[in-house]
């Protein structure tokens, strides 16, 4: 009998990979896409099984990859390394969810682990704005990643929903003494506060990210990372009359 469940899962596993590369293969001869490494075929066939607020990362990243290709034909840009980078952009989902790093780490160093190139990397990097902007490719990814993500029916959360997401993440960070605002951003992937620079120096400011970061862990769902931001800013004005 365990020889039999042996080899029906031998079988099974074969299959699985069998079809994941099938899929990511498909997504290259759909854009017209070669020269990719087998592992990122790979990992593209995995986002096929992937989801982010119910739409399939695979068909995101399709759909990325065709309106940056559209929009650099429009602005003369290399279309090819377009939709390259725009169906790259989130390969790092791919990856299992207890991975070290957020899916933008994770797929910048897989990207460059198998030899894609520096705009490809820099679309990856720069995508939730981690990292600068290097080329206007990576602009185009940003815009058509946004643009996916939000057209009517490619993802279920309600607005309602998402404003409630939003309300709260704001609400946690203003409740800590020593926060004069704060601002969710990035569709609620990243909160950025600001401290009053007089009550907060730099070592309670590690210490307010850390607290926020903990109670967010504690009291709210929510898909991926949340980057805690605080930003210490002392200005000091005078007018010359």
């Amino acid at each position: 009998m365990d020889t039999f469940r042996t080899l029906d899962w031998v079988n099974i596993k074969k299959e699985m990979e069998e079809i994941i590369i099938e899929a990511g293969q498909q997504a290259l001869d759909e854009l017209g896409l070669n020269n990719v490494h087998v592992e990122l075929i790979k990992l593209l066939g995995k986002l096929k099984f992937r989801t982010s607020y119910g739409q399939n990362v695979l068909r995101h990243s399709v759909e990325v990859a065709q309106l940056t290709g559209l929009m650099a034909v429009e602005l003369h840009l290399d279309a090819l390394i377009a939709k390259r980078a725009g169906l790259f952009h989130d390969i790092g989902k791919a990856v299992d969810k207890h991975t070290l790093g957020t899916h933008v780490q994770i797929g910048f160093d897989l990207a460059k682990k198998y030899n894609e190139g520096e705009i490809v990397l820099n679309a990856i990097a720069s995508h939730h704005e981690d990292e600068p902007f290097s080329n206007p490719i990576s602009v185009l990814v940003q815009a058509a990643d946004a643009i996916s993500g939000s057209r009517p029916g490619a993802r279920r959360e309600t607005l309602e929903n998402y404003i409630q997401r939003l309300v709260k993440l704001e609400e946690i960070a203003t409740a800590f003494d020593g926060v004069t605002q704060a601002y969710a951003i990035q569709a609620g992937r990243e909160i950025r506060v600001m401290v009053e620079p007089s009550e907060v120096d730099d070592l309670k400011s590690q210490q307010i990210a850390q607290d926020i970061a903990e109670k967010i862990q504690n009291e709210m769902d929510y898909p991926g990372q949340i980057k805690v931001t605080i930003i210490r800013e002392l200005r000091s004005v005078m007018y010359a009359k």
